[in-house]
């Protein structure tokens, strides 16, 4: 994957929040948060170019992306943080204002009908099957018409993170679907398995909330 363009503008957005992070969750200092950024850009990049090309039309993209920022700030990190620190520190870094404007945004899209069709066409690509860094999902909507449910049985943070050899930290980063549906306003996340907790396959419920149903 190329460095320029979005995985680019990602680390424009975000560095500074993981940065002052770094202050906030772990209690590092001003300097070693610095030193740990530095090294954490260059490892980011690293993780960036070693990752294949995504098919334009697969909407994953941007979840690959995230999951190297914060392996990459991991693996720079003097010392490995235990999956509940690291939960803690992804949701604070990743929830900025902007990402809060933009998870009320999609919340306002949820359940239209071009929400639907993304969601039906993102199932019929199956991208995962050529490449291992994205996703296989089928879709399902409730027969009771309360919401719909992704249920992924392929998973590129999944893949990556083994890749890294931090795979038992994923669930830090499977823990930000219910902090971006909450921030969204719409929906109440509801999920039974992970694949990176052992479960069958990932599910991601989106349930309307009570005045949606109205």
């Amino acid at each position: 994957m190329k460095y320029l363009g979005m995985p680019m503008g990602m680390w424009a957005l975000f560095a500074k929040s993981f940065r002052k992070q770094l202050r906030d969750v772990f209690g590092y200092d001003a300097e070693a948060a610095k030193i740990i950024t530095e090294k954490a850009k260059r490892k980011y990049g690293e993780i960036i170019r070693g990752l294949p090309e995504f098919e334009k039309a697969d909407r994953f993209r941007m979840n690959i992306v995230n999951c190297a920022m914060l392996g990459a700030f991991v693996l720079s990190m003097p010392k490995c943080p235990d999956v509940e620190w690291l939960t803690e520190y992804y949701a604070k870094a990743m929830m900025t204002r902007p990402m809060r404007w933009f998870c009320c945004k999609s919340g306002k899209k949820k359940f239209t009908e071009k929400d639907i069709a993304g969601m039906k066409a993102t199932a019929a690509l199956r991208a995962a099957d050529r490449n291992p860094y994205s996703w296989n999902m089928d879709f399902y909507e409730y027969p009771d018409g309360s919401g719909y449910e992704g249920r992924f049985t392929k998973c590129g943070i999944c893949t990556l993170m083994k890749r890294l050899g931090l795979y038992d930290l994923t669930p830090a980063l499977c823990r930000l679907d219910y902090t971006m549906s909450e921030a969204g306003g719409a929906t109440e996340f509801v999920r039974a398995y992970t694949l990176a907790s052992g479960g069958p396959y990932c599910d991601c419920g989106y349930k309307k909330k009570a005045r949606e149903q109205q």
